[in-house]
């Protein structure tokens, strides 16, 4: 059994993230990963988070994790893998990656997916989940955490330009789905080949230069972590 994951395009925990009363139906508490916002005053996402979620009637708690040698530490693994729903901020991509990257909190999270839990990434960080990262600086792509290798998610699509937007779907193999999602928008994975857009955005998916439907996206994220 795995849960949900909920690759959101941007401006989480604001009003216009409708989604969130669906997607955390039933769900007392999510634990906030506002890692990729450590130099961004990551205060002030913890504090929308609380007022937002908070009105779906969900406790928040914060996973206080900003540095690479936090995320080695036992006791952010356990909380991470314990928890029935994960929500992961938006932010620094780069550094998100330098944080999360082979550690054993990114194994707890993986570990909570795989027994149910709801996972929701933010902004910048779905990007991050993929083994082809897309690096929005100039559209080309880099390394990125190996959670998802048979896709790449773009976030803020409704901010690309065309012409960033082109080079990043010129430079991406041929096999790979291209998928740019809007703020204020999910794509929700919630089992093999069950993909869903809610929000009040769009998705678009390009694969070997062409635009396609949710019907051209992989049945699985991953087939070595839903084996």
């Amino acid at each position: 059994m795995s849960g949900t994951l909920a690759l959101v395009g941007g401006g989480e925990w604001t009003e216009t993230s409708t989604f969130d009363a669906e997607l955390l139906a039933g769900i007392d508490d999510v634990l906030v990963i506002p890692a990729a916002r450590a130099y961004e005053r990551p205060e002030l996402a913890i504090q929308r988070a609380r007022e937002h979620l908070g009105g779906l009637g969900v406790r928040v708690d914060v996973l206080d994790v900003y540095r690479r040698a936090e995320a080695l530490e036992p006791a952010a693994a356990e909380a991470v893998a314990s928890a029935s729903a994960i929500y992961v901020s938006s932010g620094s991509p780069m550094h998100l990656r330098s944080v999360l990257k082979d550690t054993p909190l990114l194994d707890g999270m993986v570990e909570a997916w795989r027994r149910g839990a709801v996972i929701g990434v933010a902004g910048e960080a779905i990007a991050v989940v993929c083994s082809h990262m897309v690096d929005s600086r100039g559209g080309a792509f880099t390394v990125g955490l190996d959670l998802v290798d048979t896709a790449a998610f773009v976030p803020y699509y409704d901010r690309w330009s065309p012409e960033k937007w082109h080079r990043t779907v010129e430079l991406a193999p041929p096999h790979l789905p291209v998928v740019g999602i809007d703020a204020s928008t999910a794509l929700l994975h919630s089992g093999p080949g069950e993909w869903e857009v809610v929000g009040a955005g769009s998705v678009e998916v390009f694969v070997a230069g062409r635009r396609a439907g949710l019907d051209a996206l992989p049945r699985v994220l991953n087939s070595a972590l839903e084996d």
